[in-house]
C-alpha cells in the first residue's frame, strides 16, 4: 500500500500532512515514533530535492504541538494564533524526530491551519468537534469543558477559544495513553467508534442488549441538551456523520472567518466530495468549497457493504496545482487490483 503513495510524493513540489501524522493515543510517545519512522522515513527519501513538507497538527498528534505551545505561554505578550502561525521545534522534541526523517531542513509546521494558496486553506478539521451534533467522546467533553473555561458566549471566534475548550481534553486522552493506551480501542476513533458500532448495529446483528441501548439513547441525548452538553442529536446514521462533520467545520469557518473559496480538511476520515455527494452540502456558510482529504487508516466497521466504494476507505488524497481547483483521488484506487484488495 505505501508504494502508490511514494510514487505520488516523489512528484510533488510540496507535501502537506494535514495532521494525524502520528497515533498517540493508543500508547506511549516512543512507540508511536518507533510505528511512524519507517513510513515517514520512507516518505522522506522518496521527496525531490526541492520540495517542501508541511505539517498542519490535528487531535491526535496535537502532544507534538505542547513544547511550542508552553513557550508560546511564558512570553508577555505571544502573537495571535490567527489562521495560520509557525511554529518551531527543540532537538529531542518529537516534532525535532519528525522533521528528521521527512529532512528537517525541508520541513516547516503550521497551526492551526495553513494557506495553501491564496484562495485554498487547510486545516485538520478538529475544531468542528465543538460544533458537530454527534453524541462521541471529545464533543460531550468540549461540552462540560466550554462551561469550565467559560468559553465566550455565542461560542469560540478565535483559535484561542477553541484551543481553551479542547486541549485539555487532548492532554487528558495522551495521558491516558502513556501508560493505558490500548484499552481505548484499536480503532483511530477509539470509545467513540466502539459505542457507534454497538448502537447502531453495524456488523449486522443486533442483539437485545443493544435493541435496549438504542431505544434509551434518544432520552440520552435529551438529557445531555438538558445538561446544556448539546445540542446534539440522536442520529447515529452515515448520512448523519458526514452532514455533522461538514456542518461542524462550517461553523468554524464562519467563528474564524476564513475568507477562502476552498477549504480542505480530514478528520472525519470522511473523504469528499465524491460522485453522488450533494455538492451543496459540501458548500460552507462563507461559500467556501469544502474538501475531505479521507485517511490512511483502514477502519472495517466503517466500510459497510462494499468496502472497495466506500467514502472511508483508504488511500484519499488532494492535488493541488498553480491555478486549478483542488482535486481529490484515491491514490490505491490507481494502484494494481491486489494493493486495492488489501486496502
Amino acid at each position: 500500500m505505501r508504494a502508490p503513495l511514494l510514487d505520488a510524493v516523489a512528484e510533488c513540489q510540496r507535501l502537506v500532512l494535514l495532521g494525524d501524522v502520528l497515533e498517540l493515543r493508543h500508547g506511549p510517545l516512543r512507540a508511536a515514533l518507533d510505528a511512524a519512522q519507517p513510513a515517514l522515513s520512507a516518505i522522506g527519501a522518496a521527496l525531490a530535492p526541492g520540495c517542501e513538507v508541511l505539517i498542519v497538527p490535528g487531535n491526535h498528534d496535537h502532544h507534538l504541538l505542547n513544547a511550542w505551545l508552553e513557550r508560546r505561554a511564558g512570553l508577555d505578550r505571544p502573537p495571535p494564533l490567527g489562521l495560520e502561525l509557525e511554529v518551531d521545534w527543540r532537538d529531542g522534541e518529537p516534532l525535532a524526530a519528525l522533521a528528521g526523517w521527512l529532512g528537517a531542513r525541508r520541513t516547516r509546521v503550521a497551526y492551526p491551519g495553513a494557506w495553501l494558496r491564496e484562495d485554498v486553506y487547510a486545516t485538520h478539521g478538529h475544531y468542528g468537534d465543538r460544533h458537530t451534533t454527534v453524541p462521541m467522546l471529545e464533543r460531550l467533553g468540549a461540552g462540560a469543558m466550554a462551561r469550565i473555561v467559560h468559553e465566550p458566549a455565542g461560542g469560540p471566534r478565535r483559535a484561542e477559544d477553541y484551543e481553551a475548550t479542547l486541549a485539555p481534553i487532548y492532554a487528558w486522552i495522551h495521558a491516558i495513553a502513556q501508560t493505558g493506551g490500548p484499552a481505548l480501542g484499536r480503532s483511530s476513533h477509539g470509545p467513540s467508534a466502539q459505542a457507534w458500532r454497538f448502537l447502531a448495529g453495524s456488523e449486522g446483528r443486533s442483539s437485545w442488549r443493544q435493541r435496549i441501548a438504542a431505544a434509551a439513547f434518544p432520552a440520552v441525548v435529551a438529557a445531555l441538551n438538558c445538561a446544556r452538553l448539546g445540542p446534539l442529536r440522536a442520529d447515529l446514521s452515515g448520512s448523519e456523520l458526514r452532514r455533522a462533520g461538514l456542518a461542524g467545520v462550517g461553523d468554524v469557518l464562519v467563528a474564524l472567518r476564513v475568507a477562502a473559496a476552498h477549504v480542505i480538511f480530514g478528520h472525519t476520515h470522511r473523504a469528499g466530495p465524491l460522485p453522488g455527494d450533494d455538492c451543496l452540502e459540501w458548500r460552507a456558510p462563507t461559500g467556501a468549497a469544502m474538501l475531505n482529504t479521507g485517511s490512511w487508516v483502514h477502519e472495517p466497521a466503517f466500510l459497510g457493504a462494499r468496502p472497495r466504494a466506500s467514502p472511508y476507505r483508504a488511500g484519499f488524497c488532494v492535488t493541488l496545482g498553480a491555478r486549478e481547483p483542488p482535486r481529490l483521488r484515491c491514490l490505491l484506487d490507481d494502484a494494481s487490483p491486489g494493493v486495492k484488495q488489501t486496502a
